[in-house]
């Protein structure tokens, strides 16, 4: 019975049925149920979109629908997969190995630790066609080269011959797709596909999918910890909490009318363009969880008139340039555009920060000799100003030189021209122990928390460290105190100084970085996509720590991100960098009510949009596609 093969599922059956799935790790220190009795049904050319978390179980979902578990992982008896008819759970692993790739394929989250540094890319998508299909290899390289094309990869002629660190992250994941669209499955599985990607490669990849699924009239299941993509992409949804499915209907409704206080948490938390807060709600404003494990309870909390006020009354002001300056850069002062706590800097005042024809150029070597032929301009000549106590955005696709600007300003890259002075000191002269006491005051916060900590130091260590090469402290014990009182102020406490990075979430760690990075009492901090890898709900809460932080401080902020919505909600100024250059400079508000360059709208436009009038024309759009389909 468990080798039937059904090639089309029945007019009154899904494609995927998933019912009371338990899958639980048996590990020394007890059970951990990643996934609690969940049930859930994809129906035939549909999407299925799971939403929660970090920890929420819904990757685990997926694992257990391919049967990819780790050694720890087990599926309860009592589960029931079922796919075409066939009990996945029960199929003999010979059986299964054949739907996989097949039948069912996944994307991953991460593409790069997906392929094989040492194959091209062709060499890997002709291995998965050849496994699963009696061709030769002729046929197969034919057949990947259509795929690459079908997935929007430029020149795939001869990207076909590139390896993954010749790539982009867009095209490691068109490769991805690729691969999993290799056997034509009736089931696709997005295990977070588009949360590395900056949003234009994310929309484009949401493009791709949502046709390839219409064309080829297969099923989704699209897991991701951000309800705006859901917005772009899925039918229905299911939100997931502590392995549990907590809510669960059409887009529309989950949007419009949310009921559990976990999803309306996440709708609410969330940046937008639009966004009336100055102080984001997170998942605390709308829940309570009391108890652990089985016995957890979760306690609705409502938003109330006062602390909604707060929310969107309280928060830090926008700090803008001298009006003089906003006139002279096309941004004129009009009292109409601005909100009432938005401010401009004092006449006559100096600039924290100046930056003049800031380059750097990456040398291109080729030849046995690795003579220099050619140039990366990563940073092609950028000025701007920054004043004390503003953030500045930097926005831009990946590439496009925000990184390395921040980078240089620190001197941490070593410019090739320019100018960069900080409050009158040009750093470029700063010798060695100069340049060691000035970076007291200029600090920078990693995109990765856990990359930038050293795994074998305690998080004292970690903190303390910076205080001791800058002298900070009359002894151990003052250094200490000054760590937990650090803590304390971005939400720990003193019991973590005891304990190594891996054993925080990732939320955690960047707050144990900021506290680091604050150890040595700065003045002005780069904070690189700091917020880039974390849940939508972690998110906010890091957002609403940079923004107290400032205003308790005085801090100035260079904020660099590829999520537009995201600078908007944090920067006074904005500059939009593409290819080394900055393309638009000014207020953030104003750039986004008027952008005057293509490329800036088109970061607009790439932003998932989930309204409710967006999600009910998409809706609307598919059921008219399907419907023409079927016909």
């Amino acid at each position: 019975m468990t080798t039937a093969t059904a090639t089309k599922p029945a007019a009154d059956q899904p494609l995927l049925e998933v019912d009371n799935l338990a899958t639980y790790f048996y590990t020394e220190s007890g059970i951990v149920r990643a996934v609690d009795h969940v049930s859930l049904r994809l129906e035939e050319g549909k999407t299925l979109g799971i939403v929660g978390e970090s920890g929420s179980g819904k990757s685990v979902t997926s694992y257990s629908i391919m049967r990819l578990l780790a050694g720890a992982g087990q599926i309860e008896p009592h589960s029931r997969i079922s796919f075409l008819g066939r009990d996945l759970v029960k199929l003999p692993e010979p059986e299964m190995r054949k739907i996989r790739g097949k039948e069912i394929s996944m994307i991953f989250q991460e593409p790069m630790t997906s392929l094989n540094p040492v194959f091209t890319v062709g060499a890997q998508v002709m291995e998965a066609i050849r496994l699963h299909q009696d061709v030769s290899k002729q046929e197969a390289r034919t057949r990947t080269i259509e795929l690459f094309r079908e997935v929007g990869m430029p020149d795939p002629e001869k990207r076909v011959d590139s390896y993954p660190h010749q790539m982009s992250g867009g095209q490691k994941q068109r490769v991805m797709i690729a691969m999993a669209l290799s056997c034509n499955p009736k089931l696709l599985i997005a295990d977070e596909p588009t949360t590395a990607l900056d949003v234009t490669i994310q929309a484009q990849i949401l493009d791709i999918l949502r046709r390839l699924r219409d064309e080829r009239g297969m099923s989704v299941l699209f897991i991701t910890h951000d309800l705006g993509v859901i917005a772009e992409i899925a039918d229905d949804v299911a939100v997931m909490l502590q392995g549990k499915i907590v809510e669960y209907g059409k887009v529309i409704d989950i949007f419009s009318n949310p009921k559990h206080p976990y999803t309306k948490g996440l709708l609410a938390c969330k940046p937008r363009l639009d966004t009336p807060y100055k102080i984001l709600p997170t998942v605390a404003d709308f829940m309570e969880i009391r108890g652990e494990g089985p016995d957890a309870v979760v306690i609705e909390k409502q938003l109330s008139p006062d602390r909604l006020q707060h929310l969107t009354t309280q928060g830090r002001g926008r700090l803008l340039h001298p009006r003089s300056v906003l006139q002279a850069i096309g941004h004129p002062w009009e009292e109409s555009q601005h909100a009432p706590d938005t401010k401009a800097v004092t006449e006559g005042q100096q600039p924290l920060l100046s930056v003049k024809g800031l380059k750097v150029h990456f040398p291109v070597r080729k030849g046995l000799l690795l003579r220099v032929v050619d140039h990366v301009k990563a940073v092609d000549g950028i000025s701007f100003d920054i004043y004390r106590g503003q953030t500045l955005g930097l926005v831009g696709e990946s590439g496009c030189g925000k990184t390395t600007a921040g980078r240089a300003i620190l001197r941490l890259i070593e410019p090739d021209a320019g100018q960069v002075t900080y409050d009158g000191v040009d750093l470029k002269s700063l010798g060695g122990s100069e340049l060691r006491k000035m970076r007291r005051k200029m600090q920078i916060i990693f995109q990765d928390p856990y990359g930038s900590m050293n795994p074998r130091l305690t998080i004292e260590a970690a903190i303390t460290e910076p205080m001791i090469i800058q002298q900070i402290g009359s002894g151990s014990k003052d250094r200490r105190d000054r760590a937990v009182a650090l803590l304390e102020e971005v939400g720990m406490k003193a019991e973590h100084l005891g304990r190594y990075p891996h054993e925080f979430s990732g939320g955690q760690r960047q707050r144990i970085c900021i506290a680091r990075c604050l150890a040595v009492e700065p003045e002005f901090i780069v904070c690189d996509e700091s917020v880039s890898a974390l849940d939508v709900s972690v998110q906010a809460q890091v957002l609403n720590l940079l923004k107290r932080l400032q205003d308790k401080r005085g801090l100035t902020y260079i904020f660099i991100s590829h999520d537009l919505s995201v600078v908007k909600f944090m920067a006074d100024m904005m500059a939009v960098m593409r290819k080394g250059q900055i393309l638009e400079f000014g207020p953030s508000e104003n750039i986004y009510a008027r952008p005057k360059e293509e490329y800036t709208k088109d970061l607009i436009r790439a932003t998932p949009n989930d309204s409710l009038d967006n999600i009910r024309q998409r809706q609307a759009s598919r059921e008219a596609g399907l419907s023409k389909r079927v016909k």
